[in-house]
């Protein structure tokens, strides 16, 4: 179970800039080398005996996550889901414990809507302002690419709101929490946004290794409105196609709720939705060299009677195809 904590040891302000007061933004050699390279989590990913532009030290459990939801609520103005594939949620740096902080530099606080009271996880809990500047899109469209946009507007989909709003909220609320990703990390010619740009191609590349929809198809579990699974299936399937057992969350009514569960004491939700595919780095996570390993905590929060599963077909008119 992820659950928040302060962070103080690591911050001296309720805003900084930077996870390590003091970090240089001169040129880091990992930039050219990957001499640094050490897993996350492991003893040598300390940050004062290894360059934490060039390892992750400060969070370090990555946690891949995605969504798998049946209509996006904003069809009529052209967001809709793939037909075949789970969407990205995000890429969150827990620390190694499984805790994890949130919103770490609110100097790039980039969400407009923060959940009330939303504060930055520090002892003095500052609350997390709103953002009203500039869409993010214009921070990536500012570097030419508007094919990775083009990508994100099909596969990193908002339910509710615009997409740009969810961006927004995962750089803000994961991103800046992330040591690889500090501004310093990217030396004396720094463009503004350039680790924002970064953050999304870097999420985007662990999602495109997952392909959830079709490892679970590979499995038979299908899409269905009529057909119920159990939590095994998932396990089973993911964990074959992954090598490592991620988590799996559900939502919907809790199993005790239904009517096939009534008198159960399976207090479960019985609509699968989301899993998260934990893994450490090699080095920076921007460069792809991973360890999958297995969910800490809770490895579910799915009903686990038999067969008390839905795995919903997508709304009508809320997809594209190919």
């Amino acid at each position: 179970m992820r659950y928040s904590i302060a962070a103080a040891s690591l911050f001296s302000t309720s805003a900084l800039a930077v996870l390590y007061p003091g970090q240089s933004n001169v040129n880091h050699t990992c930039q050219l080398t990957n001499s640094d390279a050490v897993l996350s989590c492991s003893s040598a990913a300390n940050p004062n005996t290894v360059d934490s532009c060039c390892a992750e030290t400060y969070g370090g459990l990555f946690l891949s996550t995605q969504f798998w939801s049946t209509y996006t609520g904003l069809e009529s103005q052209g967001q809709l889901l793939p037909a075949n594939d789970w969407t990205l949620h995000g890429l969150w740096p827990d620390f190694c414990n499984g805790s994890y902080t949130q919103y770490c530099d609110l100097s790039r606080q980039y969400d407009r809507q923060p959940s009330p009271n939303t504060t930055n996880s520090l002892p003095n809990g500052t609350v997390v302002p709103a953002y009203k500047g500039p869409s993010i899109e214009t921070f990536v469209q500012a570097f030419g690419k508007y094919d990775l946009l083009a990508w994100m507007n099909k596969y990193w989909i908002n339910q509710g709101a615009p997409n740009h709003e969810f961006y927004e909220h995962e750089f803000s609320k994961h991103g800046t929490c992330f040591s690889t990703f500090d501004v310093p990390c990217y030396g004396p010619e720094y463009v503004e946004h350039e680790e924002v740009v970064q953050f999304f191609e870097t999420a985007i590349l662990y999602y495109r290794r997952l392909p959830t929809f079709g490892w679970l198809n590979a499995a038979g579990i299908k899409p269905s409105n009529t057909t119920t699974y159990s939590i095994g299936q998932f396990q089973d399937a993911l964990t074959k196609g992954y090598g490592a057992l991620p988590y799996i969350g559900c939502s919907g009514p809790r199993y005790n709720e239904t009517a096939a569960g009534k008198g159960s004491t399976d207090n479960g939700r019985t609509q699968i939705s989301e899993t998260w595919y934990y893994f450490h780095a090699l080095g920076q996570p921007q460069r792809g060299a991973w360890l999958p390993t297995n969910a800490t905590g809770s490895v579910t929060s799915c009903a686990k009677a038999p067969n008390a599963l839905r795995y919903p077909l997508r709304a009508n008119g809320s997809t594209w195809n190919l």
